[in-house]
């Protein structure tokens, strides 16, 4: 199972969230790409990053910082928000991420999604925000009437390379993840999850791990890594020798 440890951008700031609320929003570094270097120094293999204004404005709003991240570090960069034309997944792509991850464009736009994975094995990742199990969009500024499950039955042989699963209601909250929960929604999927929202202690990330077999490849590790609810090498203990997701 791979941690990706979450780099959240907003103003051009590290910030986090709770529940997906800007209003909430804690500044935690003012230079994302020196947050960057911290997190490849601890040793982590990828990083999990959002262009919080992006996904709210529906384009590129903190390019400059996803960029600046992008030349500071060579491990592997998981990114997303406001992506939502081919002309941008190209862009970024050949920017150098390493996969990009859509959300509204997922429920607004399957065939964009389809054709992205088609044409970029591996590169590209589908967002489902859950919301009392259905699918909040456009910065999880509106609750849709698709089902999460339903909206993973439909990139079933799309060829994605994972589903970014965040429980809206855990997410920055430190109440622990539901395990159980993701194993449920990630046997339903039938494609690699990436659980996101509540991890809060290494029990979660233990907790996670023991529903490998179910489909669950990684974990985002957002504000117990920065308020040190969590020890980045502890977590990293747990997860050694695991293989790429």
């Amino acid at each position: 199972m791979i941690l990706f440890p979450a780099i959240d951008l907003k103003g051009g700031a590290c910030v986090r969230l709770v529940r997906g609320d800007m209003a909430t929003a804690t500044i935690f570094n003012h230079d994302p790409a020196a947050q960057a270097r911290k997190f490849a120094a601890l040793g982590f293999r990828w990083l999990h990053v959002v262009d919080l204004d992006g996904a709210f404005a529906g384009g590129s709003v903190n390019g400059d910082a996803v960029r600046a991240i992008r030349s500071s570090v060579d491990i592997n960069i998981q990114f997303g928000g406001g992506i939502r034309e081919r002309a941008a997944i190209d862009a970024w792509l050949d920017v150098g991420i390493d996969r990009l991850v859509l959300g509204t464009a997922a429920l607004r736009d399957p065939d964009l999604v389809r054709h992205a994975a088609a044409d970029h094995p591996e590169r590209i990742a589908v967002a489902i925000d859950g919301h009392n199990g259905k699918v909040a969009v456009e910065g999880w500024a509106e609750v849709s009437e698709i089902g999460i499950v339903e909206l993973a039955h439909r990139f079933a042989d799309a060829g994605v390379a994972a589903i970014i699963a965040t429980d809206i209601a855990r997410d920055g909250a430190l109440t622990g993840i539901d395990a159980e929960a993701t194993a449920g929604f990630a046997r339903a999927a039938g494609i690699p999850v990436i659980a996101s929202g509540g991890v809060a202690a290494l029990a979660d990330i233990e907790a996670l791990q023991a529903h490998e077999k179910d489909g669950i490849a990684g974990a985002i590790i957002g504000r117990a890594l920065y308020d040190g609810s969590i020890d980045p090498l502890a977590a990293l203990r747990l997860v050694k020798g695991a293989g790429r997701c």
